[in-house]
């Protein structure tokens, strides 16, 4: 049973950057009559700052639980990993029964690691599946049942997978276009050039090698293509890191703006900096993206901004895939060297008609806003 309070107790429980921020949207559009603690089962859980207050073991593994590249899930044991679940389960079994409702976003690890330890009655977001590819397994359909309450999906064909089986599952359009973040940061008054760029090379391991090939490639366009460069820094990504790895120097001028991180620069290229919960103000003033990012990469393509995403030899392809055939021509794909990226921006910067045409495509296969109104709801009211 609950603590007795006159304010309903809710517990959300993330596990990843892009989750993180996701949740953290919700919450903070949720009514001041309940009172909310987030569970950020990996990182530092950043995205929350200035939203609710934190609980629960902080957890690290080398992949951050970014499971697109190749043998995450074997580095991850090797350096430790799994010394990181008991902490996890025993925080849950000790809380359990202290809040009203508890609430997952993300993948199945969040669910799978409630179930193990007694709970029932989950709301769970899903927005990892994407339903244009692998619907859920038995094993997962199974452990829904069991422990879900409510349930989102991304798509409708997860939904009636779902519905099928006795859960209450609905598609109420995509989470992700209600939770794009923005912040105090003005991107149009940085606007120089006739076209803009932003630059979303991820929050992991790889972002600082891949922030590096994006400024490489960036150097190689013909000056009459030259864009503003946006940089969307996400919460743990130490500025310096990528600074080093693309022969940029900071510089040590900022604005007023607190989203403001100020800019990059070798002489020629300059890249404007804002925290990630500006994000949105980057995209707005974009006419592409150049993007290693997950949760990130669905929200521009959401907003009818093509991508264009290198394949890095040490990317799972089973998941890459199954991003693809949602994604279609809106992400252009190609090899992780600077001139094939640099083509591929040239190409697009060049040609209106082309980014329009895929502007459209990605507008269409990740859908509407509209679930967050919905998920609110339900969550409010049981």
């Amino acid at each position: 049973m609950a603590v007795a309070s006159s304010r309903l107790r809710y517990l959300f429980i993330s596990n990843g950057h892009g989750e993180d921020a996701i949740a953290a949207a919700i919450v903070r559009q949720m009514p001041d009559t309940v009172s909310i603690e987030a569970y950020p089962m990996i990182g530092a859980g950043n995205a929350y700052t200035g939203a609710c207050p934190v609980v629960g073991p902080r957890a690290t593994l080398a992949s951050e639980g970014w499971r697109n590249v190749k043998g995450s899930l074997r580095r991850d044991i090797a350096t430790g990993g799994l010394r990181t679940v008991p902490p996890a389960l025993q925080f849950l079994r000790r809380v359990r029964g202290s809040y009203d409702r508890v609430v997952i976003i993300g993948d199945m690890v969040g669910v799978l690691a409630c179930w193990a330890t007694g709970y029932r009655d989950l709301y769970y977001l899903d927005v990892y599946k994407t339903g244009a590819a692998r619907l859920y397994s038995a094993l997962e359909r199974w452990a829904i049942k069991q422990s879900c309450k409510a349930v989102f999906c991304r798509s409708d064909n997860l939904a009636s997978s779902l519905t099928a089986i006795g859960v209450n599952a609905r598609c109420a359009g995509n989470v992700m276009m209600d939770t794009i973040p923005h912040g105090n940061y003005d991107a149009a008054q940085r606007r120089k050039h006739s076209f803009a760029v932003t630059l979303l090379p991820g929050s992991r391991a790889l972002t600082s090698e891949s922030f590096a090939l994006q400024v490489e490639a960036l150097r190689k366009l013909d000056a009459s293509l030259r864009p503003d460069v946006f940089l969307a820094i996400a919460g743990g990504v130490k500025v310096e890191d990528l600074a080093k790895a693309a022969g940029l120097r900071r510089s040590a001028t900022l604005s007023a703006e607190p989203d403001d991180l100020g800019e990059l620069s070798d002489g020629k290229l300059t890249v404007h900096m804002a925290r990630g919960g500006a994000m949105g103000n980057l995209l707005e003033q974009s006419d592409l993206v150049l993007s290693q990012a997950g949760t990130a990469t669905v929200q521009a393509l959401g907003l009818g901004i093509p991508a264009i995403t290198f394949l890095n030899p040490r990317d799972r392809r089973s998941r890459f895939r199954d991003e693809q055939t949602l994604f279609g021509d809106a992400r252009v794909v190609v090899p992780a060297e600077a001139d094939a990226v640099g083509d591929a921006l040239s190409k697009l910067l060049s040609e209106p008609a082309e980014r329009m045409r895929l502007g459209r495509i990605g507008r269409e296969r990740i859908g509407e806003p509209g679930a967050v109104n919905a998920i609110i709801e339900t969550l409010v009211e049981g």
